[in-house]
């Protein structure tokens, strides 16, 4: 079990937001969305949360669903809204209606590899065109009152670790926090984060520099920041239908015993949460449409996600099939349970054929 002590690994401030605790979780499309978000507080309390990526060209063409990605809700701050795009102009735009919505901060999407994202102009392929990054950052800065940050990946491919000057220029221009994805954009999430990068760009800023890459665990949490000298970690992909993870790095960032493995009890009562706050969501966000159509979309939206939460149970596999095609909460309820009460009774699917 790892540990630290609050003084060893305490927060930091973005501007004038504080950071209590240096665990972040990363804007990750379709999964950090409200729901989830106030799950991982609930469970994991990280120190600051970003929301799904929001498209600048969507909101600048009045995309209803894209507005729907900026809900907050008091109990999630602080919180900053993640927003992509290419133009200064429409990006500045975008992340002025982002503050009306009461985001904390604005992040900028630098690091989202992509196709359909790089394609436009926007996400990672910015790296390959610094002057055009700094002016939208410049932009961004200019146009909101809140703090701006940049996340962005170590450069878009190997021929040059472009982020140490990259990082310069977004803070003279106005950005107060940056992260890093300790990966080339090329590679996507191929390979292992190199950590190195992050402690070499620790040298290059003196605005909160965050770490991202293959934190799993309190122990690499912990690791990050004593190899690297950064501020805070960032959890993405061990976060996703594992809150739990986020909870255990929290205890080991504030010296604090770990807290015990989730029961199956527990992970399928979180899961049934899960959905009937994706529904609500959907709900509150489209109130004329009709409930049955609504509670679909909403759990349509997880059914990649369901199946993580019994992931490395006896016969887990077994009833992927039957969470990958759920329509309604009652339908999970009843696959949820029924698939627990067979454990119980040492039945599971894959022995039931």
């Amino acid at each position: 079990m790892a540990s630290g002590s609050p003084s060893k690994y305490p927060g930091f401030s973005v501007g004038s937001i504080k950071v209590d605790v240096p665990l972040l979780l990363a804007p990750m499309e379709d999964v950090s969305n409200l729901a989830f978000r106030k799950i991982c507080k609930r469970i994991g309390n990280p120190g600051l949360m970003f929301t799904e990526f929001v498209s600048a060209m969507a909101i600048h063409y009045g995309a209803k669903k894209t507005y729907k990605k900026m809900v907050i809700v008091p109990e999630e701050r602080p919180l900053g809204i993640q927003i992509f795009g290419g133009e200064p102009d429409v990006m500045a735009e975008t992340a002025r209606v982002a503050e009306g919505f009461g985001a904390d901060i604005i992040d900028i999407n630098m690091g989202c590899w992509v196709p359909k994202v790089c394609k436009t102009g926007s996400g990672a392929a910015l790296l390959k065109d610094p002057e055009l990054a700094e002016k939208i950052v410049a932009a961004v800065v200019k146009a909101v009152k809140v703090p701006v940050t940049v996340k962005v990946r170590a450069g878009w491919d190997y021929s040059l670790f472009a982020a140490p000057d990259l990082a310069r220029r977004f803070q003279d221009a106005g950005a107060q926090m940056i992260t890093l994805h300790a990966r080339f954009a090329k590679q996507g999430f191929e390979g292992e984060a190199n950590w190195q990068l992050i402690k070499d760009l620790r040298e290059s800023v003196q605005v909160p520099l965050i770490g991202n890459g293959d934190i799993k665990t309190s122990d690499d949490a912990i690791r990050m920041m004593d190899e690297t000298g950064c501020d805070g970690v960032m959890v993405g992909r061990a976060a996703i239908s594992n809150p739990w993870a986020m909870a255990k790095i929290h205890a080991g960032l504030t010296g604090q015993p770990e807290p015990p493995d989730p029961t199956l009890d527990e992970r399928i009562a979180v899961a049934i949460e899960h959905s009937k706050l994706m529904v609500q969501h959907e709900s509150d966000a489209d109130p004329d449409e009709k409930p049955e159509v609504i509670e679909l979309r909403g759990i349509r939206a997880l059914r990649g996600q369901l199946p993580l939460y019994i992931k490395g149970y006896p016969g887990a596999p077994g009833i992927r099939g039957k969470l990958s095609r759920v329509e309604s909460v009652a339908e999970l309820e009843d696959i949820l349970f029924t698939y627990r009460d067979g454990l119980l009774a040492g039945t599971v699917p894959e022995l039931d054929g």
